[in-house]
């Protein structure tokens, strides 16, 4: 997945529009300063400085549609926010050079609800990027505050004991792409008589095998998906595998695509029925048999799963399994008597 942002001249996506998917220091050599009015967003957060080179007052924009922004028409640089926002960590001291009292925050926090309201003077961010502001209706004068970006003295901001409330940017959502690793299949054929139908012709006359015609069965495909133990995805993380090889290599009549699920049980059973046809009759002095014989497939195989949140990439591994039961065919056997 990749972060972008896509700016508008208009409210609500109208207008002429800009791409980017990296930092962009100065819009006016884009031809694009002072006329954002709209914003999409796909992955990690962004800045929107009032200033070029990522200088003056500033928006944050995280995944998501924004119709009109706040303050129409000044954005004159943009600043991808890269860090890993999965598990977010700030510690606030309370003295300048990080002294004396500190509070470490892994959530949004209200510290107008604690004993560290209007009292930090100094930060270090340990993970994530943060926004701080000083009222705790989250207004007034704002801080940026990003991984490795420590701020050892507020007083060059004029922000001295005067931090009220602090919030976490959130990463995009999470996106998985599945690759199958069909050089690791693992494939089982097993042929399985699943009925047999008998007549014996002791006349010198040839005689109807059955008052039947045929014979209907049922037939199914399994397919199902299992995480590893340890899988870091996130519950209700959806995503598509694609299964057209196992479907052209061992005859399935399979959807192209899988969907997956965590939280599932990511099983699904497609049936149908079969009629088979029986032989008309059954030859003088011979006993007839009709074997009805299913050929069951299984194949299983590994699939890496590429995980994307923002900026980061994470690999894991599952399994595809698939059962086929849907070949049936007639097998005769004629016995002399």
């Amino acid at each position: 997945m990749n972060n972008k942002i896509i700016v508008y001249e208009h409210c609500w996506f109208q207008g002429l529009s800009r791409e980017y998917t990296s930092d962009v220091s100065n819009l006016v050599v884009e031809n694009f300063n002072d006329c954002v009015s709209s914003v999409k967003v796909i992955g990690n957060p962004w800045v929107a400085y009032e200033h070029t080179n990522f200088d003056g007052s500033f928006q944050v924009f995280e995944e998501g549609e924004y119709g009109a922004v706040d303050s129409n028409d000044v954005i004159s640089s943009l600043k991808l926010v890269w860090e890993d926002l999965t598990n977010p960590q700030i510690t606030l001291y309370e003295h300048s050079n990080y002294q004396g009292n500190q509070l470490v925050l892994r959530n949004e926090t209200n510290l107008c609800h604690g004993y560290f309201n209007d009292v930090a003077s100094s930060h270090k961010v340990q993970r994530g990027a943060w926004i701080l502001y000083e009222h705790g209706n989250k207004t007034g004068y704002r801080m940026l505050a990003r991984f490795s970006q420590d701020v050892p003295d507020y007083g060059h901001f004029n922000f001295h004991d005067k931090l009220s409330y602090a919030v976490p940017l959130k990463p995009g959502k999470t996106g998985i792409s599945a690759v199958v690793l069909w050089d690791k299949k693992e494939e089982h054929v097993q042929s399985v008589v699943i009925d047999s139908i008998s007549s014996v012709n002791r006349s010198s006359q040839e005689r109807t095998f059955t008052t039947e015609m045929g014979r209907d069965y049922e037939t199914s495909v399994t397919e199902s998906f299992n995480f590893s133990n340890s899988t870091q995805i996130s519950w209700g993380t959806s995503f598509g595998i694609n299964v057209e090889m196992v479907k052209a290599q061992s005859n399935f009549s399979l959807s192209n695509t899988f969907t997956v699920e965590w939280g599932k049980s990511n099983t699904r059973t497609e049936k149908k029925s079969v009629r088979i046809s029986l032989p008309n009759t059954v030859s003088p002095k011979t006993k007839l048999t009709v074997n009805v014989v299913r050929k069951q497939v299984s194949v299983k195989v590994p699939v890496k799963l590429i995980i994307t949140t923002g900026s980061q990439h994470k690999e894991e591994y599952g399994e595809y399994r698939c059962q086929s039961g849907e070949s049936i065919t007639t097998e005769y056997d004629e016995e002399k008597i």
